[in-house]
């Protein structure tokens, strides 16, 4: 590697600092990390006043190492569990959490979701009563997460048994450790593709509405006509207003490449608008399409077509609600986030303004 592209001393303790905070209980990160950090740079200073120089970049390699990994480091400050080994259990429970997560939240939400808003399903699953529908989801939920969990666990023992023998988790480089990121920061090509993507979708959603508003068809060919629900309209005009705001924002973002308060506040409204236009559209009051022509077809059986379209989108219902909700809890964390953190540059632009 060559030493134009090796990170500095100071970079080099951000990312071990970064990585340790990484593994830490949130209400403890802040004063371990000060603590750790002020105790790193005190053993280099001891270093470097006994060498008369300053650290080159192996020895800090080998300062970094003899003070351990850092999850193993981190593991120190956590009250010390029997489960796994205290040398792979932070690793363990970050994993169950977000197998509990993504996988067991998920499908309770579903369930809900098709038991409120599914009139086949419900009618399936409470034949013999409320109580036995909920004991039964219970039942299979309680299932799902010991097959989920214990596959996860046994993998772990495994681990344990492996890291006991080979001690690999002590072989480990701190120049391959990612580098400190902040967390409120946009990435400028995240701002960009958005912007793109918005424009992108904004002229085509223009030239489908100019083509659909007044008359509803949507497609008109010999084989196939159909027709449009009136309620669309107001899904066209919602979805081309979501684009323009979107755009909007990515473009300020791009400016200004970090969250606050007000933009993430407006970004979890136009997230929580969009999920309230796609869910509107699933309900089954709501039919999406006003009628179906296809000549070889009696008009029964393209009635028949246009109930089963509209069905399979009211069935979408769930699914819908289900995204919506995952991704309005995420905007609703980068608010909580921002709320408690100042990025870096916005510090230095506060004192700048003070000055």
């Amino acid at each position: 590697m060559s030493k134009s592209s090796s990170p500095s001393s100071t970079e080099l303790i951000d990312r071990y600092l970064h990585a340790v905070r990484f593994w830490l209980p949130k209400a403890q990160q802040q004063d371990i990390i000060a603590e750790l950090s002020e105790d790193l740079h005190s053993q280099i200073e001891e270093k470097e006043s006994e060498l008369g120089r300053p650290l080159n970049e192996t020895e800090m390699d080998v300062l970094l190492k003899q003070r351990g990994r850092p999850v193993l480091v981190a593991n120190r400050y956590l009250p010390q569990r029997s489960l796994i080994g205290p040398v792979l259990f932070p690793i363990y429970w970050f994993v169950l959490k977000v197998v509990a997560f993504f996988y067991l939240v998920p499908w309770v939400l579903v369930w809900i979701g098709m038991m409120s808003f599914s009139s086949s399903y419900r009618a399936q699953h409470i034949a013999a009563g409320w109580f036995a529908a909920i004991a039964s989801a219970w039942s299979a939920l309680w299932s799902t997460a010991f097959f989920a969990l214990g596959a996860v666990t046994i993998v772990f023992v495994v681990l344990e048994q492996v890291q006991a023998k080979s001690h690999f988790l002590e072989n480990w480089n701190p120049r391959k450790l990612p580098p400190a990121r902040n967390p409120n920061q946009i990435p400028r090509s995240g701002s960009v593709i958005e912007v793109v993507a918005n424009l992108v979708f904004g002229i085509w959603w223009i030239d489908i509405m100019s083509r659909v508003m007044s008359t509803r068809v949507i497609l008109d060919r010999p084989e196939i006509r159909i027709v449009l629900s009136p309620v669309w309209r107001y899904f066209f005009w919602g979805f081309l207003l979501l684009a323009l705001i979107n755009t909007a924002a990515a473009g300020v973002n791009l400016a200004r490449p970090y969250w606050t308060v007000p933009r993430a506040s407006l970004r979890l409204v136009t997230d929580a608008t969009a999920s309230g236009l796609f869910c509107w559209m699933s309900l089954s009051k709501l039919d999406a399409l006003a009628e179906i022509t296809i000549p070889k077809l009696i008009p029964g059986q393209m009635q028949a077509v246009t109930n089963a379209i509209n069905l399979a989108m009211a069935r979408a219902f769930p699914f819908a609600l289900v995204a919506g909700v995952v991704i309005l809890l995420a905007d609703a964390y980068r608010i909580l986030r921002v709320k408690n953190t100042v990025p870096a540059q916005l510090k230095g632009e506060i004192s700048a303004a003070v000055v």
